[in-house]
């Protein structure tokens, strides 16, 4: 008897992706834990809104197909982009760090096409803000509580 043809990896940057996570979360649990710094809150922010980008391809395909498990994936839509919202609040809360001499030459927005790095994350905050909004109501976003005031 054969044994079968394994089936070759159809989401292998995703596998990745994800042990690239585990790999770090498990790399935060020194004797010392180190706060979050705005460095580490955009590269976090940069996963969630790729994330968000994912899930809304996969519901839009799913959800006709199967409505259920689209409306399921709606929901987790929504509520990465809930996460990826906090994550930017924090980001903004965060002292600026301290730039080293010579520092203010390689932050220079005229050689960045995205504009300065502390802004890379308002930007790509709006663009999956635009994604978000042209599929739910404000009804739908207002989910989080953290905000004190708000």
């Amino acid at each position: 008897m054969t044994p079968p043809t394994p089936l070759p990896d159809s989401h292998p940057y995703l596998r990745a992706a994800t042990a690239g996570i585990r790999h770090h979360a498990r790399g935060l649990i020194p004797s010392a834990p180190v706060p979050a710094d705005r460095v580490h809150l955009d590269t976090v922010h940069a996963h969630l809104t790729a994330l968000h980008h994912l899930l809304d391809q996969l519901t839009d395909t799913t959800r006709t197909t199967w409505p259920t498990a689209g409306r399921h994936l709606a929901g987790a839509h929504t509520r990465l982009w809930q996460a990826a919202a906090e994550v930017h609040d924090a980001f903004h809360t965060l002292p600026a760090t301290t730039a080293a001499p010579g520092a203010a030459e390689e932050c220079d927005p005229d050689r960045l096409p995205e504009g300065p790095p502390v802004l890379t994350i308002c930007q790509r905050h709006l663009t999956a803000g635009h994604a978000i909004r042209r599929k739910t109501t404000p009804a739908d976003l207002r989910g989080h509580v953290t905000h004190c005031g708000r």
